[in-house]
């Protein structure tokens, strides 16, 4: 296809665009990495910008050897894999009833659920009701509050609405029930809607520290965020007593790793699922 001289523009102007605007989401971490990996004395003169001055590895050293760091970490693994297991299946088991139009009160039940996006019980009662059911200082007050988000019950209930029904019709001649047309037929089909929303949980749960604040007072019991909180607020860095750490690195290197070291992990999981990622998402958006 032939391009006019202004869709040649256009094109290129929207390239230095993207890339203007990719630049200012990377430029951070390259400057924190950097950071990590530079010696003191060029952290503590300011002389990194994004190349490393004096390599060396101690920040990582000290923040994966840090017990404190070692526990959060843990814990915000645990939160993660299984809030973002239980609430796909929550979500998965919620969308297949009402995605069919045979379904009775369907309307009304969605209608609650959205209703949640705009209106909740607020902090006080949600905290009262989870204090009542004793999670309070448990890792299930970080994942059983917000097991259903709805926009990702919509967008997986649109995928399955654009799902045929003859496969399903011909699913149910053959004396298949709900629970394996849902788990053979539906589930294979939707990958990319599956693969998108982990995407949303999984961040989400990872991200999370303000339940934490509401809900855990343990410090064993903490996530990773919360530890970066303090992190950077200057609440918690090097031990006084760790010479070697006080001796071969500063305080704003530590924070730098503490950064890269939380965020990486989360990030690893986009390549796995990003070639679904844009189709889950525009299939929820359009079909319903």
């Amino acid at each position: 296809m032939i391009q006019t001289n202004g869709e040649k523009i256009f094109g290129v102007l929207n390239y230095v665009l993207l890339t203007l605007l990719s630049l200012t989401m990377l430029l951070p971490f390259i400057h924190l990495l950097a950071k990590a990996l530079s010696s003191e004395a060029y952290v503590l003169a300011k002389d990194i910008t994004f190349w490393p001055i004096g390599l060396q590895f101690n920040s990582f050293n000290y923040v994966l050897q840090n017990k404190q760091f070692l526990t959060t970490f843990g814990n915000s693994v645990f939160i993660t894999v299984v809030g973002t297991f239980l609430s796909l299946l929550i979500t998965m088991l919620s969308a297949y009833p009402l995605s069919k139009q045979s379904f009775p009160a369907k309307r009304v039940i969605l209608f609650l659920y959205v209703l949640t996006m705009f209106f909740s019980g607020g902090i006080i009662p949600t905290y009262l009701v989870v204090k009542a059911i004793g999670l309070t200082n448990t890792l299930w007050a970080m994942i059983i509050p917000g097991l259903l988000a709805p926009f990702n019950l919509i967008l997986m209930r649109s995928f399955f609405m654009s799902i045929p029904d003859a496969l399903d019709e011909s699913a149910r001649m053959d004396g298949a029930s709900n629970t394996r047309i849902l788990f053979t037929i539906y589930l294979p089909l939707s990958m990319s809607s599956i693969a998108t929303i982990t995407m949303f949980y999984a961040v989400g749960y990872w991200n999370n520290f303000f339940s934490a604040m509401l809900y855990i007072t343990d410090r064993n019991l903490m996530p990773l965020q919360i530890y970066l909180k303090s992190i950077i607020q200057n609440e918690s860095s090097v031990s006084v007593g760790d010479i070697e750490a006080l001796l071969n690195t500063s305080p704003e290197s530590i924070r730098a790793a503490t950064i890269i070291c939380a965020v990486v992990p989360i990030l690893l999981i986009y390549p796995f699922l990003q070639k679904y990622f844009v189709k889950g998402a525009l299939v929820g958006a359009v079909k319903g």
